[in-house]
């Protein structure tokens, strides 16, 4: 592993792998590509609802949902009357050293806050926080600005209530591909629509392969082509008109829509992770670098051969990066002034 300081505030970290790892990603990422090109494609598919199902049950080539009997719901009512309900982690030993919002993945029209258990139990233990995972309405029911308002919402319902309900005000949120953007346009939103400073609402963000170009405008999403490594181009595209219908393509700049377009000044801590073989690697390149010269904090970490969703895989590539994700967390919550 190799990192380079860039400046004060941004590091990045190319993270090689040894012959074995390598070797075990590459089989992996081939077994994979292998499962998904004997499906129908989510946007030849075209049917939201069966390919939720599908993934629920295990289709392409992850294992079905575990729910585990731990978890709880918890439902917020937004000001408009609007229900909103999170999914509950909390860590197994003591008083949460803060709390965790998650946004999950899916273009905004797959996925489900439950979805991960697993992995956000393990998260809870590691970094000794209360994980909520949201569970933002999805489209093409429930088109944009729905499943955006949603996340904002329970942002603010958070830093209103987090000290009644989990006994502690330090928070950071994050998520994973359309989830990543969500934090991201959460974080904005905040800002610019309800006069609150985001940096001093939340400690840090932890943005994984996000997709922060919904006009597909950076050069990887652009030239994917129809090679099926979780997603490509028409998938994105795909996902693009379920939940943006009729958007024409200067409106999907709009930076509650494209947070790569937004101006990014006084926003908190991030940490961005990408693989190299992402048909979105530009979406967070050009991110995290926006992120570093608006004068904010910025990690940027490119993992060798990863996927999109890379961290949904059983690689070493995937566990050493939950761990460090895990170490992110419990820094942010635990340091005085957060990370």
């Amino acid at each position: 592993m190799t990192t380079t300081t860039l400046s004060g505030t941004f590091s990045g970290t190319l993270t090689g792998l040894d012959p074995d790892e390598l070797a075990e990603t590459r089989a992996v990422n081939a077994r994979t590509e292998r499962l998904l090109d004997r499906r129908t494609p989510l946007h030849v598919q075209d049917d939201a609802p069966a390919a939720r199902e599908e993934r629920r049950s295990g289709g392409g080539g992850f294992p079905p949902v575990t729910l585990l009997p731990e978890a709880r719901w918890r439902t917020v009512t937004t000001p408009a009357g609007h229900r909103i309900p999170l999914r509950v982690l909390l860590p197994e030993e003591g008083q949460p050293d803060g709390v965790y919002l998650h946004y999950h993945g899916g273009g905004g029209v797959i996925g489900s806050a439950d979805g991960q258990d697993l992995r956000l139990r393990d998260l809870a233990n590691a970094a000794n926080v209360a994980v909520l995972s949201v569970a933002y309405r999805l489209a093409p029911e429930h088109p944009y600005p729905a499943g955006t308002e949603d996340a904002a919402q329970a942002a603010l319902w958070l830093v209103e209530n987090a000290a009644a309900e989990f006994g502690t005000d330090r928070l950071v949120m994050g998520g994973e591909s359309a989830g990543a953007r969500l934090t991201v346009t959460t974080l904005l939103r905040l800002r610019d629509r309800h006069g609150l400073p985001p940096a001093e609402a939340f400690r840090a963000a932890q943005l994984s392969f996000g997709t922060y170009d919904l006009a597909l405008g950076t050069p990887s999403a652009r030239g994917a082509g129809e090679r099926n490594r979780l997603i490509n181009t028409p998938i994105l595209a795909w996902f693009k008109e379920q939940t943006l219908p009729g958007r024409s393509a200067e409106e999907r700049l709009d930076p509650d829509i494209s947070p790569l377009h937004a101006d990014l000044r006084g926003l908190p801590p991030a940490r961005f992770v990408v693989g190299t073989e992402d048909p979105v690697l530009d979406d967070t390149l050009f991110m995290a670098a926006r992120w570093w010269a608006a004068g904010n904090k910025a990690e940027l970490v490119v993992a060798a051969e990863g996927w999109h969703g890379f961290t949904l895989f059983p690689t070493a590539l995937a566990r050493r990066e939950l761990a460090a994700q895990q170490e992110f967390v419990r820094a942010a919550v635990r340091a005085d002034g957060g990370v």
